[in-house]
């Protein structure tokens, strides 16, 4: 008998991309990676899972590759953990006649500015917005919309350079990163500039037409936005979440992501829940953990089942808390020495504690995804109890940083 493969289009160094490999495994599926790097994912060699190197920028490459082993096994699906190549993977899956996304509206949705005028003109409640392509265009762009404004790129995610500019040096000196070429762009550079929505966040999680659960999330001082906190479920009266569901499902609408996951952002403002970005893929780690903790269901298993054709089950069979927190540094330099992982990970209701690095690594903030070095989960019956657990366990774990030398006229 044909062996049933699962094509996964890349990884996620920190991510879900593990998660998605071990899900395979458990529906009786060989995961394959196609990476244009696998030595990027050390989970591949630390699990020994398969992986090809080919470029996933070059659509040809990469059905000729799937053709190649499909001579070797039956290929019942095809999916990834990345934004970046998601639409690729809709792609590679309509030319196999295979379960996917669209790969047009994954595409419209992944340009933030195509994704904002689409919400607009539909009657969603988004922050005002202007797009821009040079330091001009930034300038008259804030100055109309009002400061303090939040300053981005139109295509990227992880929270790479966004930034709030509260006055006219902040917009100057992130204008100069995106464009001097310090920020590495996916795509030709186009800034979006838009109003600061201000209030609590959430986060929907959604799989096809159903909102599965919202979380509650916050982050680091601005100007950044490093996640530090994030809650599942949120803690919320019956009209806030039918609010958020109703703007959540009418963003999906209305963007024509009705296949498989996504989260929407929101702010709840004075205006209500107001839609800060919609992500046409599964929530970034540890997001479906926390989801699995609370309520039992495990998102990229469902995800895996629909992605090879088989039925999914999202009912609930629990009724938990979970809450994570990141590890964040609070200075540049060399990692000494980072401990107390062992004795956090001991503590009762704790359900996972990963450290991303080791000492004698750099560390160079730039205030996005990639800050963290490291995160704790916990689980409880209750929200109180869940954030005592989470906070006994990150206050035994301690570090130590050594700034970078300094260079002296």
């Amino acid at each position: 008998m044909t062996r049933k493969a699962l094509i996964l289009l890349e990884g996620h160094p920190r991510g879900n991309g593990l998660l998605y490999a071990k899900a395979a495994q458990r529906l009786g599926l060989h995961p394959i990676t196609l990476s244009a790097d696998p030595t990027q994912y050390d989970y591949l060699a630390a699990e020994r899972l398969e992986a090809i190197r080919v470029d996933t920028t070059n659509l040809d490459a990469l059905i000729g590759e799937c053709s190649r082993l499909s001579a070797t096994y039956e290929i019942v699906g095809v999916t990834s953990a990345l934004e970046a190549v998601y639409a690729t993977v809709g792609k590679i899956c309509r030319h196999f006649d295979l379960p996917g996304p669209n790969p047009a509206s994954i595409e419209r949705c992944c340009d933030k500015f195509v994704q904002r005028q689409l919400l607009a003109h539909a009657g969603v409640p988004i922050p005002a917005y202007r797009a821009a392509a040079d330091a001009a265009d930034v300038e008259n762009s804030a100055a109309e919309i009002g400061l303090p404004v939040i300053v981005k790129p139109a295509v990227g995610s992880g929270s790479r350079g966004v930034r709030l500019c509260r006055n006219a040096e902040d917009l100057a000196e992130h204008t100069t990163y995106l464009l001097g070429g310090t920020h590495i762009w996916r795509c030709a550079p186009r800034i979006l500039v838009e109003e600061f929505a201000q209030g609590p966040y959430y986060c929907a999680y959604t799989m096809g037409d159903e909102v599965v659960g919202i979380a509650a999330a916050d982050f680091s001082p601005p100007p950044h936005f490093v996640y530090r906190e994030t809650t599942f479920p949120a803690l919320l009266t019956d009209d806030e979440q039918d609010r958020i569901a109703d703007v959540s499902l009418n963003s999906l609408r209305v963007l024509d992501l009705g296949w498989g996951p996504s989260n929407i952002e929101l702010r709840w403002t004075k205006r209500g829940p107001v839609v800060i970005e919609v992500n046409p893929r599964l929530a970034g780690a540890p997001d479906p953990q926390l989801v699995q903790l609370a309520y039992g269901i495990d998102l990229i298993t469902e995800h895996v089942r629909l992605v090879i054709g088989d039925q999914w089950n999202l009912c609930r069979t629990n009724s938990h808390t979970a809450a994570s927190r990141n590890l964040v540094p609070d200075s540049d330099g060399t990692l000494d020495w980072i401990e107390g992982d062992s004795r956090a990970a001991a503590v009762s209701g704790v359900a996972d504690v990963k450290l991303y690095i080791e000492p004698k690594t750099s560390i160079l903030r730039k205030g996005d995804a990639g800050d963290p070095i490291g995160r704790v989960v916990a689980t409880s019956p209750s929200l109180a109890r869940t954030e005592a657990i989470l906070q006994r366990a990150v206050d035994l774990i301690d570090w130590s940083i050594t700034p970078f030398p300094t260079l002296r006229e």
